[in-house]
C-alpha cells in the first residue's frame, strides 16, 4: 500500500486563494508527484567580504525540563543551546574553533556544498581536534538556505547531549515576510527525576528504530509558546536535530505552506504532513493567527498527535488577504543531466543482508585513511551494511575502501533501496541531489541532501559529482549508522 501523499490537501489545514490548487497540480493522476513549476530568477545581490564566527564546544547548564525541574549538562558550540549563524550568501565565513569538551570532536556542516577539506569527518576529511585545541575552517557557502553542523564522531553521545548549530544562508526570498523563525526540534535522553541522562542506545535501538528521547523540545523548550506578528506570514525554518525520531509534521489553526526542502527552493504547495526524519529541514511559510488566537504546530506520528509549539498570534492583525506565499528564487545546485548518466545502486540492509567479508584496508597513500581509528569512532557492533559493506570495515580499526568512485562532472542517476524493515533518513555529504521518484510515497520532485527511505521503498536520485574527494553516505539515525550504514564516495 502506498503511503498517504506529503502533497495532498488536509482535512486539518485549508487553504485560501489560488495556493490549494497549485499545489494539487503537483499530483498526477497515478499520485506521484510531477516536477514544480519554475522559481523567479535571484533578485537580491550578492554580498562580499568575510564573517568571523568563534565556536566554543563546551559543557553548559541549562533548565530542560523547565524552570522549576532539575537542571541538566548540555554540549553546545555557545552559550545559548543550537548556536544560530546566519549569513549573507555570497558572503565568506571563518570559523574560530575551540574544544573544551573532555573528548575530541570535529564539525560537519551538513548541507553545505563546501570543499571536502572543510567536511569536518575525522580521519577521512581532517584529524580530529583534541581537548583543548582550536580548529580553522574557512569557506562560502554557495546556496541560501536552511543549514546546520554538528560533530562526526560519538555522534550518539555528543548529539545526544546537544551539540549542534543552525545555519541560516540569507538571500533567497523574493518578498519580505513579516518574521523569519528558526525551530529546533530535539528529543532528549533524560532521567526525569535527576536531569541527568540516560544511556544514549540500547541494543533495541541498535537493531531497530533507534532509542527514543524522554523528553521532547522546540528550540529546547517543552511545547513553547510563541509569539507571531498577527496575521502576518512568517516564514518557520523547521529542522529536525534529533537522532531517531522520524515524525510527521504539520499545523492546526494556521493555514502553511512548504516552500523549502533541506534549505532548497521548492514552488509554494500547501502542507499536509510531511514525514520529517532526523538530519532533515523544511521551509514553511505560515498565516500567523489573528490577534490572541493561537496556532500549533503538531506531530501527528502517533496515536495521540502532539503538540511541538503553539504560536499566539500579537499585535495589530494584518490586512486581510488571500494565503499566497511568495515563492524563493531559484538555487544555483547544478541541474543533472540525465539522458547518458551513469547509474548507481545503494543497497541499505542488515550486516547480514550482504557480503559477508567486510574491507579491512585502507585507501592507499592516503594519511588521513591509514591513521588509526580510535575507540571513539568505532562501533562495538556492526548491525547494517550498505552493499554488502559496514562501517568502519572488519576490526575497526581501518577506513574502507570507497563504495564507489566517480568522475568529476559527471552525473550520476542513483537508486536507493531499503531491504530492511525500517526507515533510514539518507544522507550524501557534499552534494545536493535531486529526489526523481520513489516507490512508496508521493513525493514531490525537489532537491535535498537527506531523504527518507521506508521500508520496501525504492528511491531515485540524480546529481552532478562537481567537486573531488571523499564523501560520505549514511544513514542518519545515529544508531544505524554508528553500526554500520555508512560509507563513502570517491570523486576524481
Amino acid at each position: 500500500m502506498k503511503t498517504m501523499p506529503n502533497t495532498a490537501i488536509s482535512r486539518r489545514v485549508v487553504l485560501g486563494g489560488g495556493l490549494a490548487v497549485a499545489g494539487a497540480a503537483l499530483l498526477s493522476v497515478r499520485g506521484q508527484a510531477k516536477a514544480p513549476a519554475g522559481l523567479p530568477a535571484r533578485t537580491v545581490a550578492a554580498a562580499s567580504g568575510e564573517k568571523r564566527v568563534s565556536l566554543v564546544a563546551a559543557e553548559r547548564t541549562l533548565r530542560l525540563m523547565g524552570a522549576d525541574r532539575p537542571a541538566s549538562r548540555v554540549w553546545t558550540y555557545g552559550d545559548a543551546p543550537f548556536d544560530l549563524v546566519r549569513l549573507a550568501q555570497g558572503e565568506s565565513l571563518a570559523i574560530e574553533f575551540e574544544n573544551q569538551l573532555p573528548e575530541h570532536t570535529s564539525i560537519h556542516w551538513h548541507g553545505l556544498r563546501i570543499p571536502n577539506d572543510q567536511d569536518g569527518v575525522p580521519y577521512i576529511t581532517q584529524a580530529p581536534v583534541k581537548p583543548g585545541e582550536r580548529h580553522a575552517y574557512s569557506f562560502t557557502p554557495p546556496d541560501t538556505g536552511t543549514f546546520w553542523f554538528h560533530p562526526h564522531c560519538d555522534t550518539a553521545a555528543q548529539l545526544g547531549r546537544g551539540l549542534a548549530g543552525v545555519m541560516i544562508v540569507e538571500g533567497d526570498e523574493t518578498r519580505a515576510y513579516d518574521a523569519d523563525i528558526a525551530i529546533v526540534l530535539k528529543d532528549w535522553r533524560l532521567d526525569v527525576e535527576t536531569g541527568g541522562y540516560l544511556p544514549f542506545t540500547t541494543t533495541r535501538g541498535e537493531l531497530r528504530a533507534g532509542t527514543f528521547g524522554t523528553v521532547r523540545t522546540a528550540n529546547a523548550e517543552i511545547a513553547p509558546r510563541m509569539e507571531l506578528p498577527a496575521g502576518g506570514d512568517v516564514r518557520l525554518r523547521l529542522l529536525n536535530l534529533d537522532s531517531t525520531r522520524v515524525g510527521s509534521v504539520g499545523f492546526e489553526g494556521m493555514e502553511a505552506a512548504i516552500i523549502a526542502i533541506d534549505g532548497n527552493p521548492i514552488a509554494p504547495f500547501p502542507l499536509r504532513e510531511w514525514r520529517f526524519g532526523p538530519a532533515m529541514r523544511l521551509d514553511v511559510v505560515v498565516r500567523a493567527p489573528a490577534a490572541g488566537a493561537e496556532g500549533r504546530l503538531m506531530d501527528f506520528f502517533a496515536a495521540d498527535p502532539v503538540t511541538l509549539a503553539t504560536f499566539v498570534g500579537k499585535g495589530d492583525a494584518r490586512k486581510a488577504r488571500a494565503f499566497d506565499p511568495a515563492p524563493l528564487s531559484r538555487s544555483s545546485v547544478p541541474e543533472p543531466k540525465l539522458k547518458g548518466a551513469d547509474r548507481l545502486s545503494f543497497a541499505f540492509a542488515t550486516a547480514s543482508g550482504g557480503k559477508a567479508a567486510l574491507a579491512t584496508s585502507a585507501d592507499s597513500g592516503d594519511p588521513l585513511a591509514e591513521a588509526m581509528l580510535d575507540s571513539l569512532c568505532a562501533a562495538s557492533k556492526t548491525n547494517w551494511s550498505i552493499n554488502g559493506q559496514s562501517w568502519p570495515g572488519g576490526d575497526h580499526s581501518r577506513v574502507p575502501p570507497p563504495l564507489f568512485t566517480l568522475r568529476e562532472g559527471r552525473t550520476y542517476v542513483a537508486e536507493l533501496t531499503n531491504e530492511t524493515p525500517h526507515v533510514h533518513p539518507i544522507h550524501l555529504h557534499g552534494f545536493t541531489f535531486k529526489v526523481i521518484k520513489s516507490t512508496r510515497a508521493d513525493l514531490p520532485v525537489h532537491f535535498a541532501d537527506t531523504v527518507l527511505l521506508t521500508p520496501n521503498d525504492r528511491i531515485t536520485i540524480a546529481f552532478v559529482a562537481d567537486r573531488v574527494g571523499a564523501w560520505m553516505v549514511h544513514c542518519h539515525l545515529i544508531e544505524h549508522q554508528e553500526t554500520g550504514m555508512m560509507g563513502y564516495i570517491r570523486v576524481v
